[in-house]
């Protein structure tokens, strides 16, 4: 079997393996672009989030048949005969919480239009089945382990066209790849790493290319193309995307994407440990950014594992406070609002939260208008639909003055609660399913190691002379005067969510920035600038060779994203609310 192209120049073959998809919602036309655009050995797709898994657990609880991403097989009925016309396979974890189903689908889907395709798919991560064996909780919707990159490679090396997987790593998209093609073993622990660190570049679609880019104005980002990475025998890769496509890649756009959703030095996974803090960043040509130097370590025993519940039933009330006297009006509808509700009918959850979008002297009403933001969670869906509406109906001519409401109380909704937890790798059966229907088990990595071992040897940025430590272990240095600024006029960042972490990423453009930013943005200090994280557990890095400190916020999404805990609860705009906070910044770097 042969996956992959020879390099035209450089030494050695290459690997070329795309990203047509993010998540489940991405571009529909990205796939056609993909594969018209350019050459191309593989075509990933990641179409799985916390969020989509438990999408896919009610749509499996409607209708077994269901649970896996239905985009993916109307990409498929207009791609499939191109892709295999193109020599391109195409590997995507779309399979959900039903790969058998869904590759049997794509059997059927090639049948029908007269296509000889191979599917291979790779199973195992359900654990709902086994949930008592594994001393899991009652009442999940969803429990799946997050499998390795071997099922994907064995397909691959079963001669599959096509490889539908369940819940893997979203970089197991493009190591299985990798692995088929470079014969791989598991000691080969530093080119896994590497590929996986431009797995973890590819995953999230565009945001490689300049999509939800801190410095979006310096390129045009109306349409970013999807990413490609060149991947070498040795780990290294060059990320890319097809000539004439929009948007840019850059060392920046690299850079945010490999802080997004990533915590310390050690970026975990079931095939082996990458060490963050060994990524070295090169420019090598317009769009072309190298990927080299990455480390790997041996992987932890275990798997994480996320598990999908409901939790109860949530509803929301927003309302529009006008002109003058906010607090006051605010204070009053809460005070009126919590006396009208029976004591045996109060919601088990209310949060109020005021949003001051009001501006003095407004031109516009709008202008003019705070909102106050009220949110009920309960089990029992009558007390957050007929008795919170009923409530909030009644005070409409006796509350504040001009009193309404953004919506009419809806009926309420249910509400999802996503969990993390660790399995034992050993206890997990992962097994990747041929074309020919034979079975192959994938055994756990054979070499492990605990996740507090020390760090050793980590490649760092050059450092100047040392002089007297500052507070974050950075020598001080005297950059001259500063002036009040925002922070992202001289620091990116990006945000998301992790469960019901948050995590936030911010880099320097530049080393004298670098410095700076490291000795400057601690953790009382984000405390400081982002009230809302002041009474949370915060964890905080530093990776010199990205320029970057990366946080942990815990807890700030509460439940999870399905929850709905916060104003934005995928910490998605964490980074840019950071970037709009002022402080003394030396006039050197502005």
């Amino acid at each position: 079997m042969h996956v992959g192209s020879e390099a035209a120049a450089g030494g050695g073959p290459v690997l070329r393996v795309g990203n047509a998809s993010g998540f489940y919602g991405d571009r529909f036309s990205a796939m056609r672009e993909m594969l018209t655009g350019g050459p191309l050995d593989v075509l990933t797709g990641d179409y799985l989030a916390e969020l989509t898994m438990l999408i896919l657990a009610r749509d499996r609880l409607k209708d077994p048949s269901l649970g896996y991403a239905r985009t993916f097989l109307r990409q498929a009925e207009e791609c499939l005969g191109l892709a295999l016309e193109r020599g391109t396979r195409i590997v995507v974890n779309a399979g959900g919480l039903n790969p058998a189903r869904l590759a049997e689908a794509v059997r059927e889907l090639a049948k029908g239009q007269g296509l000889d395709v191979a599917v291979g798919h790779v199973e195992g991560d359900d654990l709902l089945p086994r949930r008592a064996e594994l001393d899991l909780p009652e009442g999940l919707l969803a429990a799946n382990a997050y499998l390795g990159a071997f099922g994907v490679a064995e397909c691959l090396k079963a001669g599959a066209d096509v490889v539908v997987t369940g819940r893997v790593t979203d970089a197991a998209l493009v190591v299985g790849p990798a692995i088929a093609r470079f014969g791989w073993s598991a000691g080969d622990l530093d080119a896994l790493a590497g590929a996986v660190v431009a797995g973890h570049v590819l995953e999230c679609g565009a945001q490689a290319t300049g999509g939800n880019y801190a410095f979006f104005r310096e390129h045009d980002v109306s349409r970013p193309g999807f990413p490609l990475a060149e991947l070498r025998a040795d780990g290294s890769s060059v990320i890319t995307k097809h000539p004439g496509t929009g948007g840019a890649v850059t060392v920046g756009t690299v850079t945010a994407q490999l802080l997004y959703e990533t915590g310390g030095p050690r970026y975990l996974g079931p095939d082996v440990t990458a060490r963050l803090d060994t990524v070295r960043l090169t420019r090598e040509g317009p769009d072309r950014v190298r990927i080299d130097g990455v480390r790997g370590e041996a992987p932890p025993a275990t798997l994480k594992a996320g598990l999908n519940r409901l939790g109860g039933h949530r509803n929301e009330v927003v309302f529009v406070l006008t002109g003058l006297d906010i607090e006051e009006k605010a204070a009053l509808v809460r005070r009126q609002f919590e006396d009208a509700l029976a004591a045996d009918r109060r919601p088990a959850g209310l949060r109020w939260t005021l949003a001051r979008t009001d501006h003095a002297d407004a031109a516009t009403e709008e202008a003019a208008s705070a909102l106050l933001r009220l949110t009920a969670r309960d089990r029992d869906p009558d007390r957050v639909g007929r008795e919170l509406g009923r409530v909030a109906v009644e005070l409409g001519l006796a509350g504040y003055p001009g009193f309404h409401l953004t919506a009419p109380p809806g009926p309420g909704a249910p509400y999802g609660v996503f969990e993390a937890v660790q399995v034992d790798a050993a206890a997990v059966e992962h097994t990747a399913v041929l074309p020919d229907g034979r079975r192959v088990s994938i055994p756990p990595a054979p070499v492990t190691a605990p996740v507090t071992a020390p760090l050793a040897a980590p490649v760092t940025a050059p450092e100047p002379p040392p002089v007297e430590p500052g507070p974050a272990g950075e020598p001080f240095e005297d950059l001259g005067p500063t002036r009040r600024a925002p922070l992202g006029l001289v620091a990116g960042a990006r945000s998301g969510d992790k469960g019901g972490d948050a995590n936030l990423g911010v880099w320097a453009r530049d080393e004298p920035g670098r410095r700076w930013l490291t000795r400057t943005l601690t953790t009382d200090l984000l405390r400081e600038l982002l009230p809302e994280v002041a009474q949370l557990p915060i964890t905080r890095h530093v990776l010199p060779n990205l320029r970057a400190v990366n946080f942990t916020i815990t807890g700030l999404l509460g439940e999870g994203v399905a929850a709905q805990h916060r104003f934005d609860p995928q910490a998605k705009a964490l980074g840019e609310w950071l970037r709009s906070r002022h402080l003394d910044i030396p006039e050197a770097l502005l």
